[in-house]
């Protein structure tokens, strides 16, 4: 990723498995842990923004976007 581009917040609508979907509740649930009442407080939707962002951000989607092939 070019270091002085700066980020921006986007939100899209995309399609992925349930079974990642699931895979991401289950592990951000796991990772917070549950509270004094049995209730886990934890924004599943954030976490998986931050973990596609980390995905693009390491796989090089700035240059896959570059590519018009891609499109």
């Amino acid at each position: 990723m070019t270091e002085n581009s700066p980020l921006v917040r986007v939100h899209v609508n995309i399609e992925i498995s349930a079974a990642a979907l699931q895979a991401v509740v289950a592990n951000s649930k796991r990772k917070t842990g549950a509270d004094e009442s049995g209730h886990y407080r934890v924004d599943t939707a954030d976490a998986l923004a931050d973990m596609i962002s980390k995905f693009l951000q390491q796989k090089g989607f700035e240059d896959f976007s570059r590519d018009p092939k891609n499109y």
